[in-house]
């Protein structure tokens, strides 16, 4: 078994792996589109994964903690790509006014713009639902993942299973 999914329905096993596989594999080509959209943006000072961390911020302040908890990022790749989006002016760090040896984070203008133009590249006919039967498709899919990770978040929480 090769774990394409190409084999025999009856030999091939959809297992936790086997899905998390799928999902790495949709983002790692979700990033490629991303460069792609950056390229013809003309913005080469920026990572697709550093605009994960915009889309992660959106319209919000964010603590760092926040951030990472949301996005599920590793600590030194998020503190990484965060100093190289504040060095480009995408996002704004302050300090808390509550604890000092925190910070939050906020999307400058810049950040804003460009995540409004990834957004309107996505928005547009051929990237969205091409009907309704496909629209109910993709809310079906979002739901299903979200479970999924709900079930993996109580997992480790929680041990075992996730039950």
């Amino acid at each position: 078994m090769n774990g394409t999914g190409t084999e025999g329905a009856s030999e091939f096993v959809i297992n936790h792996l086997e899905i998390a596989r799928v999902i790495e594999r949709a983002h790692r080509r979700f990033l490629d589109l991303l460069r792609i959209e950056l390229t013809r943006l003309g913005t080469d000072d920026i990572s697709p994964s550093q605009v994960m961390l915009l889309f992660t911020i959106g319209s919000d302040e964010l603590s760092v903690r926040d951030l990472l908890e949301r996005g599920h990022y590793l600590g030194s790749n998020a503190s990484y790509n965060l100093k190289q989006l504040v060095e480009g002016g995408y996002v704004h760090r302050s300090p808390s006014l509550r604890d000092r040896r925190s910070a939050r984070l906020r999307l400058t203008a810049k950040a804003i713009s460009l995540c409004d133009a990834i957004r309107n590249m996505h928005d547009t006919a051929e990237r969205g639902p091409r009907d309704e039967a496909e629209a109910l498709e993709l809310t079906t899919a979002y739901n299903v993942l979200r479970k999924l990770e709900m079930h993996w978040t109580s997992a480790l929480r929680y041990g075992g299973e996730g039950g």
